[in-house]
């Protein structure tokens, strides 16, 4: 058995990413003051900008092997915020030198990567010690754990529904929309094909369809299929449940807009293009919402019952800094998820999905308590 990962009063973790997230990620886990961080990232502006706060920080480019390796070397916990696209050479690292390995990824291929990786430490091996937990943010990351949770409650699965949504309180442009977060991961998730389970059956299904309307508090969205959002989910719950699907929430009217840039105009074929429009046209804003929905029906005690979760995270002053709220909950749930490794609260090796974390320790964790 793996031993428990005992925790110091400052725990040596490598930050791969210093952008809109990783910069919430410094300032959560400085302020515990149980950290000693290092920052990597190749633009030297981002770096800059932590080493006026104090933050240990060095460039590296991260696609070459070597280097990256070279920067993490001495770390216990290795943190990626960087783009999904780097996951394999960050993770590959942190196997390197034994450390744990921690993303936010939503793309489904980077994780299979990462997956591969934790499949070839088993016990005994170099770094069989070692935990790989990737999709460690909010869609997928803490939307997994509440759904397990209100999963866990039934004798018989029938429908898992889960709705995400990041998006302005003032909205003032025709998406309705800012940028909030990646860029690049917001492309990835409106292109690229999603993962369902439909009558039982294991599917595909296209981005930016099946969409469907709601209110909730007197507010109305739409909601409309997006890739990456179940995470580990489809594994863990086949064959346990008949429906299982991801949606992501937006204001009315956004989707179709999407869909002409994406599909008509063709812009998903030229993802640098749509990215060069979309940071060009959108400005970032921190008055913000996250939106949380879970819906969860079943058997339970021989009656068909429904249980469901809802919550709101607005953007809030955090320690003295402004955080938006999807900054505020992606950071939180790695961070969340970090300090239960360091304190043993979850397993210690292997690849960790995120359904495996119980909701209540998640919520009662110093960051996790940010969603409650």
């Amino acid at each position: 058995m793996a031993a428990v990962l005992k925790p110091q009063p400052q725990t040596r973790v490598a930050l791969v990413g210093a952008g809109k997230i990783g910069d919430a990620i410094v300032h959560l886990l400085r302020s515990t003051g149980d950290y000693d961080l290092l920052a990597l990232d190749q633009s030297a502006e981002r770096l800059a900008h932590l080493a006026r706060r104090g933050i240990e920080t060095q460039p590296v480019d991260v696609s070459d092997p070597q280097s990256l390796q070279a920067a993490v070397k001495g770390a216990r916990v290795v943190l990626n915020a960087g783009p999904y696209y780097l996951n394999k050479f960050v993770a590959e690292a942190a196997r390197k030198h034994g450390a744990h390995y921690l993303d936010l990824t939503e793309d489904v291929e980077s994780t299979r990567a990462v997956k591969e990786i934790a499949e070839e430490l088993g016990p005994g091996l170099r770094g069989g010690d070692t935990a790989f937990i990737p999709q460690c943010g909010l869609a997928p990351g803490f939307i997994s754990i509440v759904a397990s949770d209100l999963a866990s409650k039934f004798d018989e699965l029938r429908d898992v529904h889960m709705r995400v949504g990041a998006l302005p309180i003032y909205p003032s442009n025709a998406l309705k929309y800012n940028l909030t977060w990646s860029t690049d991961g917001l492309i990835n998730e409106y292109c690229n094909r999603c993962e369902a389970i439909i009558d039982g059956e294991r599917v595909e299904t296209q981005p930016l369809e099946e969409m469907e309307t709601f209110s909730l508090d007197g507010i109305d969205y739409e909601a409309f299929n997006t890739s990456g959002g179940l995470g580990t989910l489809c594994d863990t719950l086949a064959g346990r449940v008949q429906n299982l699907n991801y949606k992501t929430v937006r204001y009315p009217g956004h989707r179709d807009i999407v869909k002409t840039l994406i599909r008509d105009l063709r812009l998903g074929s030229r993802r640098d293009v749509l990215k060069d429009v979309l940071e060009t046209a959108l400005p970032i804003t921190y008055q913000d919402v996250v939106l949380v929905f879970v819906a969860v029906s079943g058997i339970r005690e021989g009656r068909l019952t429904q249980e469901t979760y809802a919550k709101k995270v607005y953007g809030q002053v955090v320690d003295g800094k402004r955080l938006s709220a999807i900054q505020l909950t992606t950071a939180a749930g790695i961070c969340a998820v970090l300090d239960l490794l360091v304190h043993g609260k979850i397993r210690q090796s292997g690849l960790v999905r995120q359904e495996e974390i119980g909701l209540e320790a998640f919520l009662g964790n110093r960051f996790g308590s940010h969603y409650a």
